[in-house]
């Protein structure tokens, strides 16, 4: 198989657009995500208006921001405005569906062994609470089609079956899992699906209204480029009414009929920043703007180095790719030498290739020590000498 071509450099046009530490080579933007200074400029405007006259901006300002803001949002990723909330992230998204619904003893909630840990731990507090069973579909990885995906979620899944927490695209692996098949699938069988679509909005083209799932959050400040603190939790309409933020405030006693009790829930929890959730139409715009074809451009260029780069690492450590090009977004994870590692949190190759060569990669056990795992994130601002200098720290390390 012939190598993946790099895409035409364009990352010394952008990378002054983001204020990152020049002195880092940057190749963890999967982690956190990182804000162009434009939008962290709109943040700050958000937030001046809201402090020249607090009460005017929470009472009167704010709602209508909201909305707007969330139009855009349910535009980009294929959503009604009416089904979409703002949450601070895709971990207090998975929490609120869990602690929404109801669980009873011998019940069983269906999770994948390449799943967030946060949210694996809130699947088993939930599971706890209620005397219900976990279940882990065991995913292969490396894999050779996304079809076992699915084949390994469906053996999972039997008669006592609630909910199936899956990701859209794996944090351990960088996996784009077939959410769209298997959400069809788990429906004839009439169970509710939960995507974590952590990396998604961003990273791959979303469609929610066609996907069909009774449940979807994603984060924004990944591959969207908002400011941290800004998710979104898509409910479908007749799963709403069951659905409850973490914070119970005014909306649950509110007697407005202009706007379903879903949104009046969430959209006021309490006081808080609400200036990420504002910005999230400012992030869409910014990053539309980078290259002449606009999002699916910006997509497909991400995709196209993350592809080169796992493919050149791959080469480097003279291992084969462990996953198929059709399930690689803007992520791609290759195996690193195995070594037992009893560090509480960095392994130490990570902490090494920081310290030593200035960059910033994750390297960690999966799904447990000695097995080691590196993963590479392609952002616009990322080119190809990136991954080369990553290379050769590797070599030099290893």
């Amino acid at each position: 198989m012939s190598p993946n071509a790099f895409p035409d450099p364009c990352a010394g046009a952008v990378r002054e657009r983001w204020p990152l530490d020049p002195t880092v080579t940057y190749l963890n933007h999967g982690a956190f995500g990182a804000c162009p200074r434009a939008v962290l400029e709109a943040q700050q405007r958000y937030r001046d208006q809201l402090e020249r006259e607090p009460v005017r901006f929470f009472l009167h300002e704010l709602e209508p921001l909201l909305d707007a803001s969330r139009a855009e949002l349910a535009s980009f990723v294929g959503a009604d405005p009416e089904d979409l909330v703002f949450v601070p992230n895709a971990t207090a998204g998975v929490n609120t569906v869990l602690r929404s619904l109801t669980f009873g003893p011998g019940d069983e909630i269906c999770v994948t062994d390449h799943g967030y840990n946060a949210c694996r731990n809130a699947v088993e507090a939930a599971a706890a609470r209620a005397g219900a069973r976990v279940v882990v579909a065991a995913v292969p990885f490396p894999i050779a089609q996304p079809e076992q995906v699915t084949e390994a979620v469906l053996a999972a899944v039997g008669p006592r079956t609630r909910l199936v927490l899956v990701d859209h695209v794996t944090s351990p692996t960088g996996l784009v899992f077939p959410v769209a098949a298997l959400t069809a699938e788990l429906a004839a069988r009439g169970v509710d699906v939960l995507v974590d679509g952590a990396h998604a909005p961003g990273m791959v083209r979303l469609d929610l209204r066609a996907l069909g799932a009774a449940y979807y959050t994603g984060n924004c400040h990944k591959w969207l480029c908002a400011p941290k603190a800004a998710g979104f939790l898509h409910v479908r309409r007749d799963r709403q009414a069951a659905i409850r933020p973490l914070v119970i405030s005014h909306g649950a006693s509110s007697p407005r009929t202009d706007r379903s009790r879903f949104q009046l829930e969430f959209d006021w929890t309490g006081t808080s920043d609400p200036s990420a959730a504002l910005c999230v139409a400012d992030a869409i715009r910014a990053l539309d703007a980078l290259l002449p074809g606009g999002w699916p451009a910006l997509r497909a260029h991400n995709r196209a180095t993350a592809l080169a780069a796992r493919d050149l690492l791959c080469e480097a450590l003279g291992c084969r790719p462990p996953a198929p090009d059709a399930m690689i977004g803007s992520l791609a994870t290759v195996p690193l030498p195995a070594a037992p590692s009893s560090a509480p949190r960095l392994d130490p190759l990570q902490d090494a290739l920081l310290a030593r060569s200035g960059i910033e990669v994750p390297v960690f056990a999966w799904p447990a020590s000695p097995r080691r795992w590196l993963r590479i994130s392609a952002q616009i601002y990322n080119e190809r000498p990136d991954y080369e200098r990553l290379a050769a720290a590797l070599a030099a390390l290893l």
